[in-house]
């Protein structure tokens, strides 16, 4: 028998084994969670260096990075890089900036769409037919996902099967893959005890070893052959091609092990620690009178992104279950740019699989935060004010969902407003209405939506608005607010009003908890 080859390598021998033109497949999401820094970094440093590797094709399901210059920020380079694929781009601006000056191909698709495709390209399957999308901007009636003029090839064909219209989405084959672990042994075998996530590590893995392809790790450790549990090993040794150590890896940017989100420990907080009433915590609250006990449901990031915190404060957290695409069930959410770092999370799904049980229709409900509401009642938040921003999970999420709640301020851009004694003030209007005549590209479409028998709600601090037939229609007002000057004078466009027009709850707008436990134990014992 022959000695082994080490698979062990330096960052900087590792990117070595990437070669101009080839296609690059990158696992990890916001805020460091799961990304293979050291990798990358070593990937961007080469190029300055040797101007090698050129004309790079560069897939990532989520956003990577910081909204700043970490993540794949280090890799927009002049000549590195030709094409980008990604789910969510504003994680990693500068590659969105490049776009937005039209210097590479920019493809934005559903981030469901995007690990499906991974998985489909392990397989070696043309593409995947799907009825996400349709409607929406990567519909090939629209954009087909291409987000500027240097990008022309169509990855995507609507496709009429049985009187029923589709979408094929063309595979991409990988021909290396940069994924992340926690500890490998001297064969390759990979653990992720650590990380917050699996996300679509293992099917980006068999994605480029079955095409021929490279597949780099970065770890904590090396451990012994044979040493890790077997039950514990997400990545087998013979798809692995080179281990990077990085001793300081840590789960997340803020650096270290956090065993509360590893889920090796579960957190014990006291619900009366209450967080400040402003106008976020308004929406949450309101949004929280859409779930129902039982219900399985998604929260998206953004202003939606605290439901879970809020559902805490109420005590009904373990009444229903919250989920996020990146994986994790149960448990409440991080926000902003660590969003799908998950406490107290009761399981973690690959998301392949975690998109399987949206796309199928599994979710009850969905919370996702807006960027621009039309008449119509369709939404935007992938490209606005000339930013690309990219629909992450949103689309896969909102369009297979039977109750959607979006949420969002009314206006936007110095905002403030005082809340207390059951109602609220507009001290300072937002700069920029957020509820337009007509968005320039579809996220959400509201007519389809309709058409699907969906219910969406758009809440507000000051208003909440329901889909119907003919558009947005005002179901409620909140107390404190005028209605022509604070609504309809901060809107481009005169919604239906209800003939049912009521007040929102006044208990939205006090420091005290709502008292949402009792209502749900009433209920359940036959109560009014």
């Amino acid at each position: 028998m022959g000695t082994k080859k080490s698979k062990l390598m330096k960052a900087s021998e590792a990117v070595r084994l990437i070669s101009n033109d080839e296609v690059v497949g990158f696992c990890g999401a916001g805020g460091g969670i799961t990304e293979p820094t050291k990798v990358i970094e070593a990937l961007a440093q080469r190029f300055k260096g040797e101007q090698l590797p050129k004309n790079l094709t560069l897939i990532h399901t989520t956003g990577l990075g910081d909204r700043n210059d970490r993540g794949m920020s280090p890799l927009a380079q002049q000549g590195m890089v030709k094409r980008v694929i990604g789910g969510h781009w504003a994680q990693s601006p500068r590659l969105a900036e490049m776009a937005e000056r039209n210097e590479i191909e920019a493809y934005n698709f559903p981030q469901g769409i995007v690990c499906h495709l991974i998985r489909a390209a392990a397989s070696k399957q043309p593409g995947i037919l799907t009825h996400v999308g349709l409607g929406t901007f990567v519909d090939p009636e629209q954009t087909g996902g291409r987000l500027n003029k240097k990008t022309t090839e169509p990855l995507v064909k609507k496709q009429t099967i049985d009187d029923k219209d589709y979408l094929f989405y063309k595979t991409t084959p990988l021909d290396v893959a940069v994924i992340r672990g926690t500890t490998a042994d001297t064969d390759g075998y990979i653990s992720m005890e650590d990380e917050i996530i699996y996300a679509d590590a293992l099917v980006m893995a068999q994605a480029a070893h079955n095409n021929g392809g490279k597949v780099i790790v970065q770890v904590k450790r090396v451990v012994k052959a044979g040493t890790i549990h077997p039950r514990q090993v997400k990545i087998p040794g013979f798809l692995v091609d080179a281990i990077v150590v990085d001793e300081e890896q840590s789960q997340m940017y803020v650096g270290g092990v956090n065993r509360f989100i590893s889920g090796d420990y579960i957190f014990c907080s006291d619900s009366s620690e209450l967080i400040p009433l402003n106008q976020r915590k308004v929406i949450g609250r309101r949004a929280l009178f859409e779930v129902s006990p039982g219900d399985v449901g998604n929260v998206g990031v953004g202003i939606a992104d605290g439901i879970g915190i809020i559902a805490r404060e109420e005590g009904v957290q373990d009444a229903f279950t919250l989920t996020v695409e990146t994986g994790a069930v149960g448990g409440e959410s991080a926000q902003g740019i660590f969003f799908g770092a998950t406490l107290n999370s009761r399981a973690l799904m690959e998301m392949p699989a975690q998109f399987d049980f949206y796309d199928g229709g599994g979710l009850d409900v969905c919370y996702l935060s807006f960027a621009e509401v039309d008449r119509d009642g369709n939404v935007n938040v992938h490209r606005f004010n000339g930013k690309i921003v990219g629909t992450g999970g949103f689309v896969d999420i909102c369009q297979n969902t039977q109750k959607v709640v979006f949420c969002g301020t009314l206006t936007a851009g110095g905002l403030k407003t005082a809340i207390g004694n059951q109602q609220i003030e507009i001290e300072q209007e937002g700069c920029f209405k957020k509820f337009i005549d007509k968005v320039p590209e579809i996220t959400f479409n509201g007519k389809d939506a309709i058409q699907r028998g969906q219910e969406v709600y758009y809440v507000t601090e000051r208003a909440v608005f329901k889909l119907k037939v003919n558009g947005l229609e005002l179901i409620e007002i909140a107390p404190g607010v005028d209605f022509e000057r604070d609504i309809i004078q901060q809107m481009a466009f005169r919604p239906t009003v209800s003939e049912s027009l009521s007040k929102m709850d006044a208990r939205l707008f006090n420091e005290d908890i709502m008292g949402i436990k009792n209502e749900w134990l009433e209920k359940q014992l036959g109560g009014k």
